[in-house]
């Protein structure tokens, strides 16, 4: 049976091995055995915020699967809304500045909100991770705001949990998130360093471990 790969990211490392840590010492204490391998599978799945392995399986191909579709769809042109939303992004990706803007701004949300991964329960502080992420100029709170005012994330009275809600974006939406992958897709990167000096450096460091002639 062919295996099928799932990739997942977590934003905040540390949070996803205390849970991990936090399920293993409970089975210890109730005196279970060793997880097996599904198990095992549905421990990682739980301590990253999914309910099981095929919640996380199912959050990690869906939108990828979305993604693809509107990338195989022919792009609509930018509406001068959707353009003017596209300008406040850096060729990464990240969001520049807060629109002044209304309509700019409800665009520039859902860009950010493809950030989230579907059905994934997040902490404020994973919200965090992500969202400094996604701009430069440093102001997550007024975007983690945002985007529970435009109704495309939720969260409990208490700040503990957050969600990304499910929304279907309109054409000039779909145009410009098309348009925003393409920008950070084709965006030129940063030439690799290359130090022309390490065989002299490692030359230079042989010749002085060699023993003086007498």
């Amino acid at each position: 049976m062919p295996r099928t790969t799932i990739a997942f990211s977590t934003p905040d490392l540390s949070a996803f091995a205390r849970a991990l840590g936090q399920a293993w010492s409970e089975r210890h204490a109730r005196g279970d055995e060793p997880p097996g391998h599904v198990e095992m599978l549905n421990l990682i799945a739980r301590a990253a915020g999914h309910r099981n392995v095929q919640a996380l399986r199912a959050s990690t191909h869906a939108p990828a699967l979305a993604e693809a579709a509107e990338d195989a769809a022919p792009p609509a042109p930018l509406t001068p809304m959707a353009r003017k939303a596209l300008e406040q992004f850096d060729t990464r990706g990240r969001l520049v500045r807060w629109p002044t803007k209304f309509s700019v701004q409800k665009l520039a949300m859902w860009v950010l909100w493809t950030r989230f991964e579907a059905r994934r329960v997040y902490t404020e502080s994973e919200v965090n991770v992500i969202l400094k992420d996604a701009q430069t100029y440093g102001d997550h709170v007024t975007l983690r705001r945002e985007l529970i005012n435009h109704q495309l994330m939720t969260r409990k009275s208490d700040c503990s949990e957050y969600r990304k809600l499910p929304a279907r974006p309109d054409d000039e939406t779909r145009a410009l998130l098309a348009a925003w992958r393409t920008m950070v897709r084709e965006a030129p990167r940063p030439p690799r360093v290359v130090r022309d000096d390490a065989p002299v450096r490692k030359a230079a460091a042989r010749r002085a471990a060699a023993p003086t002639p007498n």
